[in-house]
This record gives structure tokens, C-alpha cells and sequence, in this order.
């Protein structure tokens, strides 16, 4: 299922108001953070790992898209439109040879794009069944409200990793 289908009639995400745009105000926000905090860096520094986990600064930003555009496809058509796409759990935290963080960053735009256009039109209290992982709740759902909040939360803690990281490879802080 492309994330295109599940657009409805409203297009411009300027004319939010109320919850959407709240919901919309803060996503835009935490990513913004992440954006700031990889701005200026090289591909190479983009792709070093400065701790013992597998984390990188262009691994942070490649997570953080391949998540907002599988949770959308979910918003959109639920468990099975998202488990469509496979996901490679270890190198979706790491950039491999040939990616560069301005093609990462682009990605993370479109997305960013797409999931603007879909909080504006879907349906926030529509709902789907969960995927069965052991992480979630057997025969739990999920509303699209539900769904915008975990992408805030997931950008925002996702951001504070990126700030680690880049203050460990030049000292560049995002918030201080």
C-alpha cells in the first residue's frame, strides 16, 4: 500500500488548527532538532560510530525515516500494509557504503512531507490491531493519535541520541 492512498481532500497542512497542529507543532520540532544536530557534517563523520552501540549521526536520521514511513503506512492500512516492506533491524542504524547523509536527508524530507499531508487528512481516532511482535500488547490497538505520538516520541528521543553523538565527534551541541 503506497502512504498516497491514504490521503483525503485537505492538502495544505498550513490551515491546521487545534490538535492536528499540535500534534503536527511538535513532530515538526523534534525534527528539526535531529536535522540541526547533523547539519554540517561530513558523510564521513555522518557514518562514525563514537560509542560502543552501532549508533551513527546518518544511522539516527536513516532509523528515524524508515520508522515514520512504516508507522504511517500502518496509520494508513494497518499491520499488514506495514509489514509489506522489510526492514534490515542492524543496518538501519548504521549508513553503508554508497549513502551519503544529503541522500539521507532528502529521504527523511519526503517522509517528513508525506506524514505532514497524512496528519492534516486521516481520521486520528481510526484504528488498527497492532502487528504481533513480542513488544506489543496481544490484540492491541492502535489509533492514528496514538501512532503521531509514538513518532514524537520516538524523533524526540532519537534527536537526544544524535546530540550525544555529535557533541562526541566536535563538541556542536543542538541545545546548548
Amino acid at each position: 500500500m503506497n502512504i498516497e492512498e491514504g490521503r483525503h481532500t485537505m492538502t495544505s497542512t498550513e490551515q491546521l488548527t487545534g490538535e492536528r497542529a499540535d500534534l503536527l507543532q511538535a513532530l515538526r520540532r523534534h525534527r528539526g532538532f535531529l536535522l540541526q544536530t547533523v547539519d554540517g557534517l561530513t558523510d564521513e563523520q555522518a557514518a562514525t560510530r563514537t560509542t560502543v552501540s552501532e549508533l551513527c549521526l546518518g544511522g539516527l536520521v536513516k532509523h528515524v525515516t524508515i520508522t515514520a514511513h512504516r508507522w504511517m503506512l500502518f496509520a494508513v492500512g494497518g499491520a499488514e500494509a506495514m509489514q509489506r516492506e522489510d526492514v534490515d533491524w542492524v543496518g538501519q542504524f548504521r549508513m553503508v557504503p554508497g549513502e551519503t547523509l544529503a541522500g539521507l536527508v532528502e529521504r527523511f524530507q519526503e517522509v517528513a512531507d508525506q506524514t505532514d499531508e497524512l496528519i492534516a487528512t486521516l481520521d486520528l481516532d481510526a484504528s488498527h490491531p497492532l502487528p504481533q511482535k513480542p513488544w506489543f500488547e496481544p490484540g492491541a490497538s492502535w489509533t492514528v493519535r496514538r501512532v503521531l505520538l509514538h513518532l514524537i516520541a520516538e524523533t524526540s528521543q532519537h534527536a537526544g541520541h544524535a546530540d550525544i553523538l555529535r557533541e562526541s565527534i566536535d563538541g556542536a551541541k543542538t541545545m546548548g
